[in-house]
């Protein structure tokens, strides 16, 4: 055969055996650049947001009672914090007469923690709610963050 080919077939052969390795001897990057948790299932939520690209839910079920009552007060401070981009993000409260959902996604959903929302209403990021804080100062500090790198790369769309 030619040397033509032997190139072909090797410029082809040769990235699908790197990619087959790099999967089977799980050579995955182990860190990632986002502070929130993806979810490890599905959940979607009724969410109708027309002019907002993403959405902020705090789930409030009806048995949380301090942490909700911290969270609260925590998602207006998000509210303000948002800055310019306030007009690009609504802040929607699940369990309160604002968004009513059915009682078997609530149940999957962890009390008094954030969520980041998609416009089409998939859960994609969480954000759990720590007692401590600082340390839900800093849980909040990364969900800004990671607002922010999503809504620039919307804008570069």
């Amino acid at each position: 055969m030619n040397k033509t080919l032997w190139l072909f077939i090797g410029c082809f052969l040769l990235p699908v055996i790197m990619a087959f390795t790099v999967l089977k001897l799980d050579f995955r990057p182990s860190s990632t650049t986002n502070n929130g948790n993806f979810l490890e299932h599905e959940i979607w939520l009724p969410i109708q947001q027309d002019d907002k690209l993403w959405t902020i839910v705090l789930n409030l079920p009806s048995g949380c009672a301090s942490a909700c009552e911290v969270q609260k007060s925590n998602a207006q401070n998000l509210h303000v914090a948002l800055g310019k981009n306030r007009s690009k993000v609504s802040i929607v409260m699940v369990g309160t007469d604002e968004l009513a959902i059915e009682q078997s996604v609530q149940e999957k959903l962890t009390p008094a923690s954030f969520y980041l929302v998609n416009k089409q209403g998939l859960v994609v990021l969480e954000y759990l709610y720590k007692p401590d804080p600082e340390a839900n100062r800093l849980v909040l500090k990364g969900l800004l963050k990671d607002m922010k790198k999503l809504l620039n790369y919307a804008r570069s769309q």
